[in-house]
């Protein structure tokens, strides 16, 4: 089990934030949390994990899509705490609509929090690193794959492993490491929340990859982090996707397509509004 002496995590007030942040108190990691806010349930949880490993934690409201502010807040902690050894994006958004039901203003914010605020965050921390340390840009399955429904989460998190791809050139050879985290749905409240009122036919595609209890995710990714993996897909269902994808796209392309026109027929959906 590795041990780091200063986490900073965006995102770090819920969902695969909040789970990676308790675990790296655990070891005794100090960390920072950076999000826009964090319920007094985290908080508390983060209290008592940094209490019974005899370590700290910082919380630094952030808005990601702001870069000075961004950048303001990771010097503030690495004052307070000192210069990250990993630093992981986890910030993010998701919008589950088809295309024709997308409004522009709704393409820009989920463009804007999920790729524009991984460069914000790559940007204000990266100067500080030193060589051995480890940036993670949480990108998505949807990053790979893509999905019905996912014309701006799908664009946005193909756009963080781009960026993410671009990064490792860059920087592996100065010795700061970089790792793109590409899981598929983990049941965290956004992903509850998706599903309130997502698109029908994405949710059935959605069984492809399978989905996720947040602990066993984030075991998972923590899990690849310690490895120095490059890219970290949890569950075994999202890596065989993942592969299908990759290395037979003629054929799971067709099986796609197979399985959104079965789904189509199924809820009655013969065209989408212009």
């Amino acid at each position: 089990m590795k041990t780091y002496n200063h986490v900073m995590i965006t995102g770090g007030g819920s969902g695969l934030g909040l789970g990676m942040a308790l675990r790296f108190l655990k070891r005794g990691c100090r960390v920072s949390v950076l999000d826009l806010a964090i319920s007094d349930g985290g908080q508390d949880q983060l209290d008592m994990a940094a209490s019974t490993a005899q370590t700290t934690w910082q919380f630094h409201t952030v808005d990601i899509t702001d870069f000075n502010q961004t950048q303001a807040v990771v010097l503030a902690a690495v004052d307070a705490l000192g210069a990250p050894d990993l630093a992981i994006n986890s910030a993010g958004v998701i919008i589950n609509k088809a295309f024709a039901d997308t409004q522009p203003e709704e393409f820009r914010r989920v463009v804007d929090i999920n790729l524009n605020g991984s460069f914000h965050f790559a940007k204000a921390v990266l100067s500080s690193m030193q060589p051995g340390s480890r940036l993670a840009l949480v990108a998505s399955l949807a990053g790979l794959i893509s999905n019905y429904a996912y014309s701006a989460y799908g664009a946005s998190k193909f756009g963080v492993v781009g960026l993410a791809t671009t990064l490792r050139y860059e920087y592996e050879p100065q010795g700061i490491h970089i790792s793109c985290i590409c899981p598929p749905e983990v049941k965290t409240p956004m992903v509850a929340q998706e599903h309130a009122d997502a698109n029908p036919i994405s949710l059935e595609m959605k069984a492809l990859a399978g989905s996720l209890e947040a602990d066993s995710a984030c075991d998972q990714i923590v899990a690849g982090l310690d490895a120095g993996r490059w890219q970290i897909i949890p569950g075994f269902s999202g890596k065989l996707t993942a592969f299908g994808a990759r290395y037979l796209p003629g054929p799971f392309n067709a099986l796609m397509l197979r399985l959104i026109g079965r789904a189509l027929r199924k809820h009655g959906v013969t065209n989408h509004p212009a």
